[in-house]
């Protein structure tokens, strides 16, 4: 019996889990060792979380990632960019900016030469038919 709801709760949790939409984070198809650096930030909508945004360090740079999550793409759709990129204090541009093609969930930004610089990584998602979303994490010296 004690097997039988083990798994039961297993199989919830893991239905839950896809349900709510959580970000599932892939590898940085640039650099093979990142490690993430300070806490996910959320872009929100209302109450609805729409992307995670992440920064990451590794191969001697900064690294910015969005990931749209599975529950937003699944209320609005495939007609969305998204991008990410590194802010430093002085940059009005993210720099290192990186986007996917149209429908894409994640965004790697392109590596900055920044580890000598308190940075910050952005993250944006841009929908077809209107409206825009962005974030950033806080900044890591």
């Amino acid at each position: 019996m004690q097997k039988r709801i083990g798994a039961a709760v297993l199989a919830a949790t893991a239905i839950a889990v896809t349900i709510t939409g959580t970000a599932q984070a892939e590898s940085n198809p640039y650099c093979g060792s990142v490690a993430q650096i300070g806490a996910t930030r959320y872009i929100k909508s209302g109450g609805e979380t729409v992307a995670s945004v992440k920064q990451f360090k590794g191969c001697n740079k900064n690294w910015g990632y969005t990931y749209v999550w599975d529950a937003w793409k699944a209320r609005h759709g495939s007609r969305f960019l998204v991008g990410a990129g590194i802010m430093t204090r002085t940059s009005t541009e993210p720099l290192g900016y990186g986007g996917a093609p149209e429908g894409v969930q994640e965004a790697w930004s392109n590596g900055s030469n920044t580890l000598s610089v308190c940075t910050r990584a952005y993250g944006s998602v841009l929908v077809r038919n209107g409206g825009s979303y962005s974030g950033e994490t806080e900044e890591r010296c």
